[in-house]
């Protein structure tokens, strides 16, 4: 039977070579659980939002899904799948570069942005050049985390 979540074959198809040999490649070690199944899990967590302990008992314990999500999210599973993922959309010529989003709900302004009036506290200039702490800086990247930030490829990744 197949739920809202679940991978179609195609789907699973596409990524099933990603995931690790449940037979440990011959080696010594029980074999892991159906990765499909817990897969499912783990997109059904991803979509409803609910919390690792109402995972529903057909895609398994929820203890096991969940360290499966944290297992292939330290050994880069999923960031292999997204970049393969992404290569074959942009290979096709379905990744739009002219269209990219920004959501804006995630950012603050500084309460100087919005108007507030300016506080003036002379201890807290001492020993602080006339201007702030970048003062003398240019750029459109002036400021704290400039020399945190760097270039990154068309794809962002």
């Amino acid at each position: 039977m197949s739920y809202r979540y679940d991978l179609t074959d195609a789907q699973w198809q596409r990524i099933a070579d990603f995931f690790p040999d449940r037979y440990h490649h011959g080696h010594r070690g029980h074999p892991w659980k159906e990765h499909r199944r817990l897969v499912n899990g783990i997109l059904w967590h991803l979509h409803t939002g609910a919390p690792w302990p109402d995972t529903p008992e057909r895609y398994g314990p929820w203890q096991t899904v969940y360290d499966r999500f944290n297992r292939w999210r330290k050994d880069g599973t999923w960031a292999k799948i997204l970049d393969a993922l992404l290569l074959h959309l942009d290979q096709a010529g379905l990744i739009d570069r002219d269209l990219w989003c920004f959501d804006g709900t995630i950012n603050r302004a500084h309460t100087a942005a919005a108007g507030a009036k300016k506080k003036f506290r002379a201890a807290a200039a001492v020993g602080r050049a006339q201007g702030g702490a970048n003062a003398g800086a240019t750029g459109s990247c002036a400021g704290a985390f400039a020399g945190r930030l760097r270039h990154q490829d068309a794809l962002g990744l």
